[in-house]
């Protein structure tokens, strides 16, 4: 420090302290291996907090910082560490996420370019669908199929209350595809859903008020999901669950996901679209490139099918449907 001749205070350079950036620590690279995590199967997300089942006991685990802002979904393989005793009031956390063989998606709306992962890891997507309160929704059920496929998911119908109405055209729709089904009411004895579901890894779905958590907890008694009813004056059905679930069923997984109002395919590339309808996508091969399939598209040979009786006049309606929504030309809020 040095002063001027009157006695003020001179400053110089060595007066000002200057602050390292991002703290004292130099920064790393380096990331903790965490050699001693063991494996462990999310089957519960819960506001940042994960219950993993690890070696056979349920245990509650926060994310690590070193993971980022990835997200962590129901059906993840993943590496656990710290107190895994399963004790009240226990923390472990989760270090590591395995690679996803599958990962079903969704989007709030066709328009919406977020993605939703809403379970990883599962090889079957049981479609539930009533068949009246509410009505049967085959455009829901169609998205559905499209998110299976695009997924690389087994599709499996479940088709409910048939003791309020007939299965027959839902069964006629989806006859083209091959696509197993099982008709179920409250008074059948659901033998004929095991036998589809032992071994696998499924993920219920379906808009609310259609009796999936009913048709869980049917086959799980004890789990008590949350269940209701259909409001009367919109025929919505309420939400009830809010949260996906892995429960053990058969020596496999029986995933339970809360119920939606729509199913967003903003994320699949229309191409991918006509392929969640075999039938129709082997008669596209013969389109011209980049054809949109609509009624002035020039040598369709989707459209001459359809009027040669060839394709299935509402399942090339669906498709129409699914193309012009996802092109943002058509609402498709599901009821």
């Amino acid at each position: 420090m040095s002063r001027t001749q009157g006695g003020g205070r001179h400053m110089d350079e060595r007066d000002v302290r200057v602050r390292a950036r991002g703290g004292s620590k130099p920064r790393t690279s380096n990331r903790p291996k965490h050699a001693d995590a063991v494996e462990g199967l999310v089957t519960a997300v819960d506001r940042g907090r994960y219950r993993c089942l690890v070696d056979g006991v349920p245990v509650v685990a926060m994310k690590a910082r070193e993971l980022g802002r990835g997200s962590i979904v129901v059906g993840d393989r993943v590496g656990v560490v710290g107190d895994l005793s399963g004790r009240p009031d226990t923390l472990a956390r989760v270090v590591r996420v395995k690679e996803r063989r599958s990962v079903l998606r969704r989007t709030a709306d066709d328009t919406d370019p977020v993605e939703r992962i809403i379970v990883a890891n599962a090889d079957q997507l049981a479609i539930v669908c009533s068949l009246a309160d509410p009505e049967p929704q085959p455009r829901f059920v169609d998205r559905c199929l499209v998110a299976a496929y695009d997924a690389g998911l087994e599709p499996l119908l479940c088709l409910t209350k048939a003791d309020l109405g007939s299965p027959a055209p839902m069964v006629r729709l989806y006859e083209p595809l091959g696509l197993p089904y099982v008709v179920l009411s409250p008074e059948n004895d659901l033998s004929d859903l095991p036998e589809h579901l032992t071994r696998h890894t499924t993920v219920f779905v379906g808009s609310s008020g259609v009796g999936k958590s009913t048709l869980v907890n049917r086959l799980i008694p004890g789990t008590e999901r949350a269940v209701g009813g259909v409001n009367t004056v919109t025929g919505r059905g309420r939400h009830t669950s809010t949260s996906a679930v892995a429960l053990q069923f058969g020596g496999g997984w029986i995933i339970d996901t809360p119920g939606v109002r729509s199913f967003g395919l903003a994320h699949i590339d229309p191409a991918e679209i006509v392929e969640g309808f075999p039938e129709i996508a082997e008669v596209a091969r013969d389109c011209p490139e980049d054809c949109g399939h609509r009624p002035d598209s020039p040598d369709c040979a989707v459209r001459k099918g359809l009027a040669a009786g060839t394709l299935d006049a509402d399942r090339v309606a669906s498709l129409m449907r699914l193309l012009t929504s996802r092109e943002g030309e058509e609402e498709t809020t599901e009821q």
